[in-house]
């Protein structure tokens, strides 16, 4: 039986939605790692996992209110709303500030990514041998996926279909950014940049009373990739939070063992101190893809050579990230103390 909730709970609800949306556009950033430490993961994992052969029998039957509580639909409905919005809102500011202030910004990502290891890894209990293996496994994995070159874009939309499913990833795995597995297969850009701002340009059309974009062909094939991406997220999502709540219900504390090590693996990704890789020609110039972007082919990963302004600045940023994790998990003990 899933909880009630006041209308503070709701409004917290959509707030986390947010800031998962944020960070599920954010490379190198995972969507499960946000619901993770503000607590809800299992049961967003278990909720996905209602969305099953009987809901469907509800659907059908037209048992809506039915099909609504099994579901936990509040609960999905009011974090995907919060998503929706992020979308249109928090992720566009996030795409300002890397663009502006990139070094600050993965500075502030990696200090949270910390602060959810720590987060993570304080309530698990005693390590033993087998536990630390998966650990080890799971930093294995995430540094291998983070050092991995990206492939170019691909419209084909069987391939965009694919990428749906794969960048939920981030969303039910902890530490696996969706986003960064979308740069991998090289349709970041197409499918979280060009395609969201075709959809954004066509309702703002719609609502000034222009249709004009209807005859074009190049906006049609965005929202048509969009449509086709979402499809296939969507089953990515209901698929994997099948497998993940069969593993978590048989082996939860080797799950976590290997979310922890993965997450810190992943670190690498968000390392504030990196410059892009491009491809060059004979002469020397970058070479540009169809679409005239620069093609980044990886990153040069550094450590500052002096500790002026602009690394200590990097650092401060570190620390606010871990404190704004460590804050909720002190509200959290707040809360329960309250109810007590």
């Amino acid at each position: 039986m899933y909880e009630n909730r006041s209308l503070s709970d709701k409004v917290w609800l959509v707030l986390k939605g947010l800031g998962m949306g944020a960070a599920n556009k954010v490379p190198g950033v995972s969507g499960g790692v946000v619901a993770f430490v503000a607590g809800f993961y299992e049961e967003f994992i278990y909720s996905l996992q209602k969305i099953n052969k009987n809901a469907f029998k509800l659907l059908i039957g037209g048992r809506f209110k039915s099909l609504y509580r099994y579901t936990n639909g509040q609960f999905l409905t009011l974090l995907i709303t919060g998503m929706v919005i992020s979308y249109f809102s928090i992720s566009k500011l996030l795409d300002y500030l890397i663009v502006h202030y990139e070094l600050y910004v993965w500075s502030a990502f990696f200090g949270m990514i910390i602060g959810s290891i720590y987060f993570i890894a304080k309530d698990f209990g005693e390590w033993n041998r087998k536990y630390i293996a998966y650990l080890i496994a799971g930093v294995i994995a995430g540094v291998a996926i983070s050092f991995l070159e990206p492939a170019k874009e691909n419209s084909n939309l069987l391939f965009v279909f694919f990428c749906g499913i794969i960048s939920v990833s981030g969303m039910t795995l902890p530490g696996l950014s969706g986003s960064f597995i979308l740069i991998l297969l090289g349709n970041y850009v197409l499918l979280l940049v060009d395609s969201v701002n075709a959809l954004f340009d066509s309702i703002a059309n719609v609502f000034q009373g222009d249709f004009s974009w209807l005859y074009d062909p190049h906006r049609i094939e965005l929202l048509k990739v969009l449509a086709v991406f979402s499809i296939g997220s969507l089953v990515g999502l209901v698929s994997l939070s099948h497998l993940l709540a069969y593993v978590l219900k048989r082996f939860k504390k080797a799950t976590y063992a290997v979310i922890i090590g993965f997450i810190a693996g992943s670190l690498g990704v968000v390392w504030p101190w990196k410059e892009e890789k491009y491809v060059y020609d004979n002469l020397g110039n970058i070479v540009v893809d169809a679409n005239g972007r620069e093609i980044i082919t990886g990153y040069t990963r550094y450590f500052p050579e002096s500790f002026g302004t602009e690394t200590i600045l990097a650092i401060m940023f570190m620390v606010v990230g871990v404190f704004i994790v460590l804050s909720l998990d002190w509200y959290d003990n707040y809360k329960k103390q309250q109810n007590v």
